[in-house]
């Protein structure tokens, strides 16, 4: 039998932009989930979990296909491994155990698929680098499962590592390691919020911000700065703002990444407050709860 585990995510800093091409700042956090996985000699899996789900569930490997439920991201992984030419590997038993809450933006399917990822690179010795787990844990969730989600997610539960911010940015894959400042504290507040990243406003704010590209004849929000404000303010509302706060964010985690570097926590706190105020104003993702935690 293998176990391994694998963190859920918080983001510091850069919301909504991995998905346009740019920089976000996430870490990870100590809760896990944990999955055991023990090889079988049929094509056959059978899943169980403590968390979600109600006895055992099964599918036949080269036969997955979407359910609409949490045995999508397992069933997702299978077949986007087969997809991408590795070794096939047999059926297999996964008890799956996490602490990573559902439905609360810590990455709870993130953190499942790479897990996974993990167990079957342990128990039939794949040859994965943890880059390549998180680009196939990213084309389960986005191809198989559907949620149109950007690499932020998957490449945090991968490459993270405790006391770091993963510095990421999301148009080159490139990324670093940004260590905390040892007097810094993270503290995690349930807003009593559920989110969906399958279907909602995700979907329409994603959408908006193609639209913004399109209109500014960028294939990425990414390839602007600051200077092409202007010129995005002209932009018919709600585009404008959906492309201004993307804009503005990707400056602001280059400025965090500096603060954080130098110890600053003031200059740090104040880009959070900005972002946020972005966040509610210009990109409407908020919700009175929110700004009520903020405030």
């Amino acid at each position: 039998m293998i176990e391994v585990s694998a963190p859920g995510r918080v983001n510091l800093i850069g919301e909504h932009t991995d998905y346009n091409g740019g920089f976000c700042l996430p870490t990870v956090i100590p809760l896990e989930t944990h999955v055991q996985l023990t090889p079988r000699d049929d094509q056959v899996v059978h899943l169980a979990s403590d968390s979600v789900g109600h006895g055992t569930e099964e599918y036949v490997l080269g036969d997955e296909k979407p359910a609409g439920s949490w045995v999508d991201y397992v069933a997702g992984v299978t077949w986007t491994l087969r997809r991408s030419g590795s070794r096939r590997t047999s059926g297999f038993d996964l008890h799956i155990t996490s602490e990573v809450p559902v439905g609360k933006g810590l990455s709870s399917s993130a953190a499942l698929e790479v897990a996974v990822l993990r167990s079957l690179r342990s128990a039939y010795s794949l040859t994965l680098s943890d880059l390549e787990i998180a680009m196939l844990a990213h084309a389960a969730e986005t191809q198989f499962v559907g949620a149109p989600v950007g690499l932020m997610d998957q490449m945090i539960c991968s490459l993270g590592a405790d006391g770091s911010a993963l510095f990421l940015d999301a148009g080159t894959r490139e990324y670093r390691e940004v260590k905390l400042p040892p007097d810094l504290s993270l503290t995690i507040i349930d807003s009593g919020i559920a989110h969906h990243h399958a279907s909602g406003g995700y979907r329409t704010r994603r959408r908006e911000c193609e639209e913004a590209a399109r209109a500014l004849k960028v294939n990425k929000l990414r390839e602007l700065t600051p200077a092409d404000l202007p010129t995005i303010d002209a932009l018919p509302d709600p585009l404008n703002r959906r492309a201004r706060h993307v804009v503005t964010e990707n400056a602001r985690v280059l400025e965090a990444v500096d603060a954080l570097k130098a110890g600053d926590l003031k200059t740090f706190g104040g880009l959070l407050t900005a972002s946020h105020a972005s966040l509610r104003d210009d990109f409407e993702v908020s919700l009175a709860e929110i700004d009520w935690l903020v405030d």
